[in-house]
This record gives C-alpha cells, structure tokens and sequence, in this order.
C-alpha cells in the first residue's frame, strides 16, 4: 500500500498541504518522536511484568499528571501530557503540552488510538471498538481545543496535517509498551481525524474504525440540502419549515425569550453574533439536528402554528439547544469551525421558504462563526477531495458506520471492498451510529474484520452476538466517541 501513497502525497506537496518530504509517509527526524532508551529496554527485559506506571513515566516528553480510580477490576486509567511542536516542520520553536488518557488493560492487548476531534473528558470510559477487542485505549485530545493549545495560538499551525503529525509522534512513543496490533476510531470530527491520520501516515496504525465521518464541499455544501429534502414524510419536513419561519415572523416576541431562556438555563450570552443574529442561525440549525441527533417521532413535539412564543423557543431549546450560538460555545467550539472554514467544509441550509423574515440570507457559515478576522485564513479547495481520494483509492482495513437518517451521511466517504473496507449505514439510525446498532449479518462482518484486524481469534455467531449484547450493558460505558454541540462543551 505505502507504494501507491506517493501519488496523492505528491499532489499534496504540490498544493502545499502535506507536512512530509513528497515521496515518503515520515516525518523529518527531527520531528519524530524519540524511542524508549537503550537502558530501559534492558530494564523491561528484566523484569517479566513491569509497572506500567513507571513504563509511562520513563517515556520522554510524557507526564502522568494523575491515576484515575477505574470501577471494573484490571482497568487503570491515567491523565497525562506530550510534549508537542507548535509546527511539526520547525520542531525547535513553540511546544504545548497536548492531552492524552490511557485505559490501560494489558500490553499484550490490542490499542485503540482515539480521537474526539475536539477536547477529551479526564473520566474513564471506553469506546466500542476498545471493548469488542478487549483492549488498550489511548484517547489524544486535537490541538487547539483548552488545554492543548499552544501559546501564543498561531491559528495557521490548525491543520489536518499537524494533527496528523501529532498522532504519529504520539504513536511512535507509545509503541514500544504496547507492540500489539493498533486500531485508530473516531466519531464524526474525530472519525475524520482518525482518516486524515491514516492518510498521512498509513503504517501507523493496521486498521481503522471511522463512525459518521462525512467529507465536504466548501463551506455551504448544497448536497446536504437536497438529503435533507427527502427525510421523513411531507407532512414533517413542512411542520418544520413551518416552525422555522414562525420564529422568525415571531421575532420580537421569540429573540427576547430566546436570550432570556438561553441565560437562565445556560447562563449563554450572545455579545459576539448578537442575539438576532444567533437566533437566526439556530433556526437555520433546527433542521440539520432535527435528523442528526432525532428521528421521526419528533415531528409530534413540534406546536402547532399559533402556539405562545415560549413554546416555540423552548422546542428550540429542545432540537437545537440555546447554547449552540452563544459565546461560551462558539469560542470553545473555534477551533472545530477554524477547520470547517478553512479546510474541512460544511452544510449548506435551505432558506427559499424563509424569504422576507431572513435578516442574514446566506450568511450561517462557519466563517462566521470564529470569534476572530477569518480574512487571513481562506478556504482550501483541495484538501478534502484529495483525503477523500486515498479514502477511495487506497485506504486499507478501513470500516465506516453511518446513521441511515443522520444529514452527515451525505457526505459519506467511499471504501473499497478489494482494500479489505466496508461501508455500513445503520437503518434508520442518526448520529449515533455504532456497529451494535446494524443489522444482525452486518453485524457480524463487522465485528469479524475487527477481531482480525486486531489479532484475536475468530468467534463463532453465537460468542459473536453475546459479545454485541454485553457491549450494550457493558459497567464501563461505551462511547464512538461523537460530541454533542447542542448542550454545550464537554466539562471534566
């Protein structure tokens, strides 16, 4: 496979994406992260079972900044930090010190490398694909989301490719305490992290789960408008057109309400957009997450038209979360929409019935939404389709799970079945697709490639399916990893 990364690697030199040498999937020495020394090789071989808390403590650059009691026997959980470069390609200028937690089983087991794409909670908890091998988990925190920011933030060191980079240094240094097989995982942001690191550096891990990874077009992607027009039955999608121009026919009754509600419940302000702004844009919202994190009995909460101003803000409140606009969350959240501005795309929102009550036609873009100048950070056309090129053409031992009825499946990447990838969309399902949720004989593939690719024995249909039904009362809880916006930043 590493052969045929030179093409795509090549066009992306060429367009100045790529942080590595054209040709190669390496970082520059000097970047690399340094191995475990000599002495303390002989040390492990010594010693039959070593601690592997002092294992973490003699990695360079690692600090365990506390252990975390676990509630299931054999577990141990550890909060640590990695020394990092600012900007892989000047490893010698500013360093930050990047988050990082480690489920620790064994080190014969496999290891999940994860990935929220965002910030990462300091609380033990497992991700699927960890517990369906049974295995290690070393969950990384992106650069830029408090505290992994480096000081002073050069916004243009925000990038796939030194993301990418920052999970290859960590791998490189956590490789020699667990040489089992590696499985990267990821939901939504973090599913399109976890790819982006396997298109950079395709040996670094042997296999990856990616859960509602979409892939998009520009900054207002049309595709997603005309799958949203084809979700659920006529009488539904029109309650909500219906709902969303209420709102804002309603505005001088709604937009007080809305700031009003929004800092009791959540204690938001909207000093950045404002709060007719904010409104505004959280209706354009209502429809996109009425299917990303809903399904069709929704359509019942919806009032009818007519009902108090209060009803309909809560209902808002209830889809879309009053928070979503609000300063704490946008300035949290810059970073997701620094990318999605510049790099990573995102949706476009139906407006053609919301003509006359618009304040902003057009203008709900993440652009918008950085709570900084964007006019230094342009958009970069290329970035997307080349990752989804090598996702397509070249990405081995992938598998991809997609909600049948979530909006992010429109932008879906494509696998191929000759590079052992699979595509599986959950029926019905919305953005909390997981494998447990597929049909029985997906299921199954599913979970057989996993073992596989983790280096575990085959399993019968009938281990197979207690495996799947002990994930869903697993004690530890069992995450793929998806942030949710609507009700705010995830707190430690």
């Amino acid at each position: 496979m590493t052969r045929f990364f030179g093409r795509p690697l090549v066009l992306a030199c060429a367009m100045a994406l790529g942080l590595q040498a054209c040709g190669g999937s390496e970082l520059p020495s000097e970047a690399a992260a340094p191995s475990a020394p000599e002495v303390q090789a002989q040390s492990l071989a010594q010693d039959a079972a070593p601690d592997i808390l002092a294992q973490l403590q003699a990695i360079p650059g690692l600090t365990v900044v506390q252990e975390r009691p676990v509630p299931v026997p054999g577990l141990r959980f550890f909060v640590m930090s990695y020394d990092q470069p600012a900007d892989h390609l000047h490893p010698n200028g500013t360093r930050f010190q990047q988050r990082v937690t480690l489920l620790y089983r064994s080190a014969e087991a496999p290891t999940v490398l994860a990935s929220t794409g965002y910030g990462i909670g300091t609380f033990p908890g497992q991700w699927e694909p960890t517990y369906l091998v049974q295995g290690n988990q070393l969950t990384v925190e992106h650069r830029f989301f408090t505290p992994s920011i480096p000081q002073p933030a050069n916004w243009k060191l925000l990038s796939i490719e030194q993301a990418a980079a920052d999970h290859h240094r960590i791998v490189q240094a956590f490789k020699p305490l667990f040489p089992g097989k590696w499985i990267s995982t990821g939901g939504s942001k973090g599913g399109m992290t976890s790819l982006y690191h396997r298109a950079f550096f395709p040996r670094d891990v042997d296999a990856t789960v990616a859960y509602v990874a979409p892939n998009s077009y520009g900054t207002q992607d049309p595709r997603y408008v005309k799958f949203l027009s084809k979700l659920g039955t006529p009488e539904c999608r029109e309650k909500i057109r219906v709902f969303q121009r209420e709102v804002l026919e309603r505005r001088a009754e709604t937009a007080p309400l809305f700031q009003q509600t929004g800092a009791v419940h959540y204690g938001s302000t909207y000093d950045f957009l404002g709060v007719d702004k904010a409104l505004e844009f959280s209706v354009l919202e209502f429809a996109f997450a009425f299917w990303q994190y809903g399904d069709a009995s929704l359509c019942d909460v919806i009032p009818p038209k007519g009902g108090s101003a209060q009803t309909l803000v809560d209902t808002l409140d209830e889809v879309v979360g009053l928070s979503y606009m609000s300063d704490g969350d946008l300035d949290y959240y810059a970073p997701y929409d620094f990318q999605a501005a510049t790099q990573l795309g995102s949706y476009a929102s139906e407006e053609s019935h919301l003509r006359g009550v618009q304040h902003y036609p057009r203008g709900y873009d993440p652009r918008a939404l950085v709570p900084f100048d964007m006019k230094p950070y342009p958009f970069n056309p290329f970035a997307m389709p080349l990752v989804e090129g090598w996702v397509k053409a070249f990405g081995e031992r992938i598998l991809l799970v997609y909600g049948e009825n979530d909006p992010w499946s429109t932008g879906a990447f494509s696998v191929s079945a000759r590079n052992d990838s699979y595509r599986f969309f959950e029926p019905g399902g919305n953005h909390g697709a997981s494998i447990t949720g597929l049909p029985e004989a997906e299921q199954a593939v599913a979970l057989e490639r996993l073992r596989t690719w983790a280096g575990l024995p085959a399993e019968d249909s009938a281990t197979l399916g207690l495996r799947v039904r002990s994930a869903k009362a697993a004690e530890l809880p069992l995450t793929t990893g998806v942030v949710d916006r609507r009700h705010g930043p995830p707190r430690d």
